[in-house]
């Protein structure tokens, strides 16, 4: 078996993950690229607003996806694409989370699937003070020219599986997580007609906001209110990309800090209120985006993080966008 997979990435409309405007496919047959496809397409009905917060990232509007298809009627087609495949993904629990909103609010069954986080793989094979994807991609050898266009990164996230199985001297996907002692996650077929809707999904059905990115609120002066540090959650799926990690939050949020710990317990990461020698990940708010790395307009605990990452301590930066899309909705 040689190294196959398809890398997929979902560009959305909104805050809720069901609600896919773009999509771009990788196709990878013994570590080379052979076919890649990606469509635009309107998201699912009543999920098909568009926020100015994600037209600003992706530049995709309403007006562009109007003539499309809405994603229940492209899934065939994307389906048939992905085939049998392992699926990879940048932030894996974000866009396996779109396949499975998106279609439990069009009424639709999903399949099984493997699927590889590169997130997850670069923070284990990478020593990266940002794992956001120009970063990674840059690191291995295939810079983004264009972020988020979901063909464009789709061919990032399989350039980056490419380079670290490479570098871990592995011909296959079984290979490479034998040799980093990882188990593959799988995300298990469904059907809404019988199964629980996923949390993003209840929280989309009852009218609430989804995820959260999406939300403008307004800015709050005065320091921000910490709150506790709660319990990991033990039953957390450990295949998390921030399952067992440290995280510290600085700058103002969308989301208060106590509400960002909650959802960072749940997924079993523990939190603190300052930058240590335990701090794993650091997620910045403010508008951060991570080429403010290079920019440097970086709060003071961001300025810690990169003295610490330098003196090499296993720290990364998160901004608050990559984070909701990691933790879902509350």
């Amino acid at each position: 078996m040689g190294l196959d997979f398809t890398a997929i990435d979902f560009e959305t409309a909104n805050g809720f993950r069901g609600s896919p405007c773009a999509v771009g496919l990788t196709k990878v047959r013994n570590g080379r690229i052979v076919e890649e496809a990606s469509w635009l397409m309107r998201p699912p009905p009543n999920y098909d607003h568009f926020d100015y917060h994600n037209v600003r990232i992706h530049g995709i509007s309403a007006a562009q996806v109007a003539g499309q298809p809405r994603f229940g009627e492209l899934f065939a087609e994307i389906g048939a694409f992905i085939g049998d495949d392992v699926l990879a993904a940048h932030n894996a629990a974000f866009d396996l989370g779109v396949i499975r909103s998106a279609l439990e609010v069009s009424g639709l069954p999903g399949p099984a699937y493997d699927y590889v986080c590169t997130v997850m793989l670069s923070r284990r094979c990478y020593s990266l003070v940002s794992n956001s994807l120009p970063f990674a991609a840059e690191e291995a050898g295939v810079p983004l020219v264009n972020h988020h266009d979901a063909a464009e990164d789709a061919r990032a996230c399989a350039g980056i599986l490419m380079d670290i199985a490479r570098r871990n001297g592995a011909n296959s996907l079984a290979e490479l997580y034998l040799s980093l002692g990882l188990v593959m996650p799988r995300q298990q077929a469904f059907d809404p007609a019988v199964d629980t809707l996923s949390k993003p999904s209840l929280a989309a059905v009852a009218g609430a906001s989804g995820n959260g990115a999406a939300l403008v609120r307004p800015f709050q002066s005065g320091w921000p209110e910490e709150g506790i540090n709660p319990d990991p959650n033990p039953l957390a799926e450990p295949g998390h990309p921030l399952y067992g990690q440290t995280l510290v939050f600085t700058g103002q949020l969308t989301i208060g800090r106590p509400e960002a710990k909650v959802r960072s317990a749940e997924v079993g990461a523990r939190t603190e209120s300052r930058v240590t020698g335990r701090t794993t990940v650091l997620v910045v708010g403010d508008g951060f985006v991570a080429s403010d790395l290079r920019s440097g307009r970086l709060t003071g605990k961001a300025r810690r993080v990169l003295e610490l990452h330098e003196r090499g301590q296993g720290i990364e930066v998160l901004s608050e966008g990559e984070f909701l899309q990691m933790v879902g909705s509350a």
